[in-house]
């Protein structure tokens, strides 16, 4: 630990004697003894509180991060170029906050909830604490309504629903992002408010992604809280606290919410700079020991509230970046044990062509089948199996050439899964939609239908059934179930749309 020379001390206690004034109110003053790298600590304020805003006399704020026996740490978040040796600063006995409201819906905004889209100030209704107790669980209810993501792969295999937090994990550049922009894309008109969190991006990336939501006019019910790379540690620090507050003021509404992390791994990088200029001691992979609590107290704070509470829900999908697909680093594992399941993201996938590429060996939901409709439950049925058996039969089968017409018919079944599974982005499919894609895939309806046409006879039979049997759809999305009836239509459905165009 650091101390304070004796020479500061007496010159600091001579300070202090000659500028007593005895008519001063009990206000406690600090004085700054070192500043730097967005760090200030300072001597004198006894009594301040972990998480307490102090406010510098160049008008600077800072936020007790660090309490020391004789000096406390504090995070800027603003330019220390002003603050310098013997600065004052005062406390505020008020913890962190984020102005709140209905205002800050189709806004981009800071750390601090100020706006940075040039559209002027934001009318707030509320301040809430960036620092919030999680709801316990007698304030929580279980999770059975889904939240549907849109992705076929997703909402058949894992699925998400109101109140869940589920990890989208994998290396750099594997499409995590355009699964959380789909999910929210697939929100609209379904009384979701969702939030992206964008903490360490580089400002042209939430540009574009900014642009994609307000093309699919999906910013109409989104708020953007935005820290980019260029931003201090303190503010990437703050950032998805700063998100989850303005979420939660609509969860304790009563009103559904969905919030992105993009990503926790440069959340971790930012506390881990704050926490080694602060001068505490590292751990694993030089991250602070308290790094772990950091993410379950953020990721904890999402559920679904009780009825007396109001019903409301705050599902989360928060994203980790893994190094060459080690899922068993710290961050990676961390957070995987605070989650509820994990979405992972596979390069040679990827690479190979399967858009989005989710592993279905590594990707799990713990919630599950509590948070599916009885349509999509009935209809993925056996998907996952099948998948995972024709993985382990191409892995036996790629250097054999004399195969039994068995196998030979497995494959081509399981090569038509996996194509009908890839999905173009910002195109998510509507429930009754996919139940039809899945009863006339598992119902070997597409096994005479070429690999790398199967795409486009898909979008052939989705809109030859909406044309034809609207009847059908309408019942399938307004009822949420399957029935043997419904099955046997959609099959038949099928066969005439291939007698007429593939006849």
């Amino acid at each position: 630990m650091a101390a304070i020379s004796s020479d500061q001390i007496v010159s600091i206690l001579r300070e202090e004697i000659t500028n007593y004034d005895f008519n001063q109110n009990d206000e406690e003053v600090g004085k700054v003894v070192r500043v730097g790298d967005g760090i200030a600590t300072i001597y004198g304020m006894n009594h301040a509180m972990y998480g307490e805003i102090v406010v510098f006399d160049s008008g600077v704020k800072g936020m007790v991060q660090d309490i020391k026996e004789n000096q406390i740490g504090c995070i800027l978040f603003g330019q220390d170029s002003e603050i310098h040796e013997g600065s004052t600063a005062v406390r505020t006995h008020k913890r962190a906050g984020v102005p709140v409201g209905e205002g800050f819906i189709c806004r981009i905004v800071n750390a601090l909830g100020e706006p940075i889209d040039g559209k002027g100030e934001i009318q707030s209704d509320d301040y809430r604490p960036v620092e919030e107790p999680a709801p316990s669980i007698v304030d929580r209810q279980s999770v059975d309504t889904p939240l549907a993501t849109g992705i076929l792969s997703i909402d058949s295999m894992f699925p998400i629903g109101r109140g869940q937090r589920e990890l989208i994990i994998g290396d750099r550049q594997t499409g995590k992002t355009s699964i959380a922009i789909d999910t929210i894309l697939n929100q609209k008109g379904k009384d979701v408010i969702c939030v992206y969190n964008a903490i360490g991006q580089k400002a042209s990336t939430v540009a574009k992604l900014v642009h994609t939501l307000d093309k699919y006019g999906a910013l109409d019910y989104t708020i953007v809280v935005c820290s980019t790379a260029s931003d201090p540690s303190s503010l990437q620090y703050i950032s998805p606290y700063s998100a989850t507050a303005m979420a939660e003021y609509f969860m304790y509404k009563g009103k559904d919410c969905l919030i992105v992390y993009d990503d926790l791994s440069k959340h971790a990088v930012a506390y881990r700079a704050l926490s080694l200029l602060l001068e505490r001691s590292p751990g694993r992979e030089a991250y602070p020991g308290d790094v772990f609590y950091l993410h379950s107290r953020l990721l904890e704070r999402s559920s679904r509230l009780s009825d007396k509470l109001g019903g409301g829900s705050l599902t989360a999908l928060p994203i980790i970046e893994t190094q060459a697909g080690d899922l068993s680093a710290y961050i990676p594992t961390n957070v995987i044990s605070i989650t509820d399941g994990q979405i992972f993201l596979e390069s040679d996938l990827f690479f190979s062509g399967q858009r989005p590429a989710v592993n279905v060996g590594l990707s799990v939901s713990r919630v599950g089948g509590a948070a599916q409709t009885k349509a999509m439950k009935k209809a993925a049925g056996s998907l996952r199996i099948d998948l995972a058996q024709f993985r382990e039969m191409e892995v036996f089968t790629q250097f054999s050439s004399d195969l039994d017409d068995e196998t030979k018919a497995s494959l081509t079944y399981g090569k038509g899964l996996m194509e009908l599974l890839k999905q173009p982005l910002c195109h998510p499919l509507s429930l009754s939609d996919m139940v039809v894609s899945l009863v006339a895939a598992i119902g070997h309806k597409f096994m005479d239908v070429e690999p790398k046409k199967i795409k486009a006879f898909q979008a052939g039979l989705l809109e030859f059934v909406n044309a034809k049997y609207p009847e059908l759809v309408a019942t399938i999305e307004k009822d949420q179930v399957l029935t043997d009836e419904l099955r046997e239509e959609i099959l038949a459905a099928t066969d005439e749309y291939k007698k007429v165009n593939h006849g």
